[in-house]
């Protein structure tokens, strides 16, 4: 019978331990960012063509995750904007600005620039 007490409370200590690490994994894990931006498109054909079309792969390869790409706007208190929002999620915020920075990207917006103007910001998301 002793065998067996040993034995759980070895297996509770297991338990235990393996919970206490796993809780400190997640505190040193870095929040997620978000990337927003608000686009006045003015060529809509051309900005699907030449813009979207391209900053989608190129932004999925890098990690980034969309959530919103253009969808209905309600307004809730005050006027909803008429611009075109996106929000892209990456893992933190490290992630986000090496897509960001990345020459491709550099090169994208450029391009976007010349169909729409284009309000952007990161945002750290909070820690999960």
């Amino acid at each position: 019978m002793n065998r067996f007490i040993a034995l759980g409370l070895a297996m509770l200590a297991g338990v235990a331990i393996g919970a206490t690490a796993i809780q400190g994994l997640h505190a040193q894990a870095k929040p997620p960012a978000y990337y927003i931006a608000m686009n006045d498109v003015t060529d809509q054909a051309n900005y699907v063509k030449e813009f979207v079309s391209k900053t989608t792969p190129t932004t999925q390869s890098a990690g980034g995750h969309f959530l919103v790409r253009g969808g209905a706007v309600t307004g809730l208190k005050g006027e909803a904007p008429k611009s075109r929002i996106v929000i892209t999620q990456f893992d933190n915020m490290d992630k986000l600005l090496a897509w960001w920075k990345s020459p491709a990207n550099t090169d994208l917006q450029q391009i976007g620039d010349k169909y729409a103007t284009i309000h952007s910001f990161a945002v750290e998301g909070a820690p999960q």
